[in-house]
């Protein structure tokens, strides 16, 4: 298992009752919920990984179960990883996964790549 399928279904169930439209694709080993075109979070083995806003990303390191998305070496500032302390209880997830939706119209989409 690349990513826990039960935190994706909390993640799924929260944007079908938000009545979010979303896309989940498979990407790096886990699964991404992508957010009009955008990525906003998503699963990585046993962690959630969130999009936030880079104003907040420092507090937001301080609340337990936050921590800095670190792949390349360096901290991807307004990408954090959250873990079981954070995403446990559903009122905890559901804050941070609407942190994300918050700021995924101010989020800039990726470029497409070009089809040979």
């Amino acid at each position: 298992m690349a990513y826990n399928e039960f935190l994706a279904d909390r993640i799924t169930q929260f944007f079908r009752e938000k009545s979010i439209p979303f896309e989940a694709r498979k990407m790096m080993g886990g699964l991404c919920f992508m957010v009009d075109g955008k990525m906003c979070v998503g699963v990585n083995k046993d962690q959630v990984m969130a999009r936030i806003d880079p104003e907040v990303y420092e507090i937001s390191l301080l609340k337990p179960g936050c921590i800095e998305m670190n792949f390349t070496g360096r901290p991807m500032k307004g990408f954090v990883f959250l873990t079981d302390e954070a995403t446990d209880l559903d009122d905890d997830l559901y804050d941070w996964l609407q942190l994300a939706l918050d700021f995924n119209p101010k989020a800039k989409a990726s470029k497409k790549k070009k089809k040979k």
